[in-house]
């Protein structure tokens, strides 16, 4: 009688295979899993929402702490006081009452998102009134203008704070949200613009508040139905009917704004992507530096402004870029490109204000800067200051302050000159000196080499100079 062989292991088929996987998956990305009890965490979002005794005045003192930090320039003292902000609390009691239909959390949040709102720019006001430093620093100039990044940062910040606040162990994830969303400085800066009467900045620093609290608010709602919180119960039919509507109409008023918002912001960050790579391409070249790049994307028409230093681009040059900008989907741009020639001879006035340019570019662009850009920028700055310095020397009598030296001093064998920064690291103050460099054919006394010093001074007309000698 012929043996049957019973195979040990039996091929799956694609369908078990794919219930495997998602049963894998359901098992890994559970939210039910260490999930807080339901009432708890409304509890404790509820109680985040109020503004008033110590939660007010640790708000004052953030906004303060917040404000220096913007003022003096200094990125850890502002993250040191977005960890200490309570300004969470009503942002995401808007979003979990839209998602559960509690009209009193909302009006409740609303209200005290208004007192929060108030007091912060009122406290950092007062403080950007009475401080002497009031130069728009780059901490500043990034709170002002949202960007596709702000939004997208809001919302999976969002997402990332009311999966944490639903947890039964809360771990650092919503003092991460506070900082990563940033909604303090621009309150901060809103506060600046209002101090010195600068609306652009008051109005741009509240339009960036506005997105990140919309998308916040959004991400608690999404998690919220997500986790599948229980609705609140009203014993009045028509009350719970009326509810929903005013839910429903809070929700369209704050999604609304925010769709030709993240629209715009689209089109801006696409716009100023595809520049870049115009300019990288098509402008730059060798012995050519760009230090300064503005794309005006809402202009009639958009406008792409570039000043560059070094050899000049010729117009043939420039017509063969223009004819590439449809390349790049920059068909309507306007290209206005200002150059100097480093050949040029430039008065003391024109090299400040190319100092000033690029200082001023640094400080508009900082904040959406990678850390390969930033340190290409700082190349650019080192070769900027070498030009500058050139530029500088060659409008000394380098050929006879060298003879009339050496009449000076006979031994003197090599005199090198130029102009640079000099920094004092205790107070970071900056100042420009001229620095000479001698060689000498022997040891010289040192009575000699001072009444080289003194004379140099006398020479070049400056006592900041600096004399090195070997």
């Amino acid at each position: 009688m012929p043996q049957l062989h019973t195979p040990t292991d039996t091929p799956q088929s694609p369908q078990s295979l794919a219930h495997a996987l998602r049963a894998f998956l359901r098992d890994r990305f559970n939210l039910q899993e260490d999930r807080a009890n339901e009432h708890k965490t409304i509890e404790e979002i509820e109680r985040s929402v109020e503004f008033r005794g110590a939660n007010l005045w640790i708000l004052m003192f953030a906004i303060m702490v917040c404000s220096i930090g913007l003022n003096v320039n200094s990125t850890p003292v502002v993250i040191g006081a977005m960890l200490i902000s309570p300004l969470m609390g009503p942002i995401m009691g808007m979003g979990l009452g839209m998602g559960i239909f509690d009209q009193e959390l909302i009006v409740k949040s609303l209200k005290n998102l208004s007192v929060a709102i108030l007091i912060s720019v009122l406290t950092s006001a007062l403080y950007f009134f009475i401080t002497p430093l009031q130069e728009a620093q780059s901490e500043l100039l990034s709170r002002t203008q949202p960007t596709l990044w702000d939004v997208l940062i809001a919302f999976f910040g969002g997402l990332a704070g009311i999966v944490a606040g639903s947890r039964r162990e809360k771990s650092n994830a919503i003092p991460g949200v506070a900082i990563a969303t940033a909604l303090m400085p621009p309150l901060c800066t809103a506060g600046y613009g209002l101090a010195t009467a600068q609306w652009r900045y008051f109005f741009g620093a509240f339009y960036l508040f506005f997105i990140n609290s919309v998308f916040i608010s959004v991400a608690t709602w999404l998690i919220v139905r997500a986790l599948g919180f229980h609705l609140k119960e009203y014993v009045d039919a028509q009350r719970a009917l009326r509810v929903r509507r005013f839910v429903v109409l809070v929700a369209i008023l704050t999604m609304i704004p925010s769709v030709p918002t993240a629209i715009r912001i689209v089109r801006a960050s696409v716009f100023e992507r595809n520049a870049r790579t115009f300019v990288q391409n098509e402008l730059q070249q060798p012995g050519v530096l760009t230090i300064q790049q503005k794309y005006i994307w809402n202009a009639q028409p958009p406008r792409i402004e570039v000043a560059m230093l070094g050899e000049a681009l010729d117009s043939a040059q420039l017509i063969q870029a223009k004819r590439k900008m449809p390349y790049y989907g920059l068909e309507n741009a306007l290209l206005i490109v200002q150059q100097w020639n480093t050949r040029d001879s430039l008065e003391p006035s024109t090299l400040q204000a190319l100092n000033q340019s690029l200082r001023t570019s640094l400080l508009e662009e900082f904040y959406q800067k990678t850390e390969a850009a930033l340190l290409q920028k700082e190349r650019e700055i080192d070769s900027l200051r070498q030009l500058l310095a050139q530029l500088s020397t060659q409008q000394l009598p380098t050929d006879q302050i060298a003879q009339e030296a050496r009449a000076i001093v006979p031994d003197l064998h090599r005199l090198s000159m130029a102009r640079t920064i000099q920094i004092e690291l205790d107070s970071m103050q900056r100042d420009t000196v001229l620095l000479f460099y001698a060689t000498f054919k022997k040891p010289q006394a040192t009575s000699d080499v001072q009444r080289l010093e003194n004379w140099l001074k006398v020479r070049t007309g400056t006592p900041h100079i600096q004399l090195v000698t070997q």
